[in-house]
């Protein structure tokens, strides 16, 4: 090596000695911030739980108290993945997270004893929470557990083995099956055996790509056998990758989760596991359609995600100059970003679902400043990771 060459390479591997420095600094923060916005004492919030908040689509002057563990089971099982990559201290202050959480959970499992999860609180069932008249459907309209709250829930309290065979087991019965057809999706897409989005025997049948990403994930993570169902639902992602409907059609296909950025979010999360064969066609695909929509974005946690996806595939992503922003609270936290949408017409047959999704009636958007911090955390880890690998090689 020249002695050109060799100063070169010491200033790069200087720069990037102070750039993770100052990422360490910043993670601390950020996992300070999740500590000190984490419920301390029960009221509106039961203690543990991370605060998340609702707007209506038709009143977006008003945000409203939401008590559900969907975020919170988030944080649990994320801050798990990422804790390897923490230094001590940080591991300390993640996992007094983690563990402040978990008395949260039970509050929110099935009544009737099997291991499934709800949305919303089932001690006291309720749908959205200080919804005011709303709440007079509380026991006669209060939502069954689903599919998505359950893996998430499952996965934030590591379940034993056990526990995930025999939900895994209980999913099954919860699919487009020809007894409870779909009725809201694609033609194309109607004899796709896949999951329902719901437990609910009485609910009917909901296609959501995000959805089935988390399944997904959650059978490769705990190495479940392959069913029949997972194999559909692996088969109505690569459909809807094939026919680019991510593209053009992003809420119809996650109801749940409505926008591109947050489809490839959890695309690349499951692809992170272990290759899946449907989809690692698409990889170099994905990775072309994240950085279109990344140039395109002004949304700053929309970025993150993006970016977070391109570093799982792989890819070292435009950075994003964190520490140089006027307030990075504010760009976390008070932005426009919605990572979820509880959407009361996604239940609708078509053409009604399409006309009153189109409306906002019945739409809900929601924000969680503590998941919001977390998804920048988890940005900052990959994206040294990533350097640290590529510095190795």
């Amino acid at each position: 090596m020249t002695m050109f060459r060799l100063m070169v390479f010491l200033s790069v591997l200087l720069l990037s000695d102070n750039i993770v420095a100052q990422d360490s600094v910043l993670m601390t923060q950020l996992l300070q911030r999740m500590e000190q916005l984490q419920a301390k004492e029960s009221s509106v919030f039961p203690k543990g739980m991370f605060p998340s908040y609702r707007m209506y689509a038709l009143n977006k002057d008003r945000d409203k108290a939401d008590v559900n563990n969907f975020f919170t089971g988030l944080i649990g099982f994320t801050l798990r993945d990422l804790r390897p990559s923490f230094n001590a201290y940080q591991q300390v202050i993640a996992d007094r997270i983690v563990n402040n959480s978990l008395p949260v959970y039970p509050k929110f499992e099935n009544r009737k004893g099997r291991n499934t999860y709800n949305f919303w609180p089932t001690d006291t069932p309720r749908i959205f929470p200080n919804g005011g008249w709303l709440n007079l459907f509380d026991k006669p309209q209060s939502l069954p557990d689903d599919l998505d709250d359950t893996v998430i829930m499952l996965l934030a309290q590591q379940a034993p083995d056990s526990v995930a065979r025999k939900v895994h087991a209980l999913m099954q019965a919860f699919t487009n099956n020809g007894v409870k057809s779909v009725k809201n999706t694609f033609k194309d897409y109607r004899n796709i055996g896949a999951y329902s989005t719901w437990f609910g025997k009485k609910m009917p049948v909901d296609f959501d790509v995000c959805v089935l990403a988390n399944v997904l994930y959650f059978v490769q993570k705990y190495q479940l056998e392959w069913t029949a169902a997972d194999s559909a639902s692996l088969q109505l992602i690569e459909k809807v990758l094939s026919d680019k409907k991510h593209l053009t059609d992003a809420a119809y296909i996650s109801p749940h989760y409505g926008k591109l950025p947050i489809i490839l979010y959890h695309l690349s999360r499951l692809m992170t596991v272990k290759p899946i064969p449907g989809l690692e066609q698409y990889r170099t695909t994905l990775i072309a359609q994240t950085r279109e929509v990344l140039t395109s974005t002004n949304d700053f946690m929309e970025q993150v995600i993006l970016c977070t996806s391109l570093l799982r595939w792989g890819v070292q992503p435009p950075s994003i100059k964190v520490q140089q922003a006027d307030s990075l609270r504010g760009l976390v936290e008070d932005g426009p970003f919605s990572f979820f949408i509880a959407n009361m017409a996604s239940m609708l047959p078509d053409p009604l679902k399409q006309w009153v999704s189109g409306t906002g009636v019945g739409k809900f958007y929601y924000d969680c400043d503590a998941y919001n911090n977390l998804l920048l955390l988890e940005y900052l880890v990959l994206k040294n990771t990533l350097s640290d690998l590529q510095v190795g090689e």
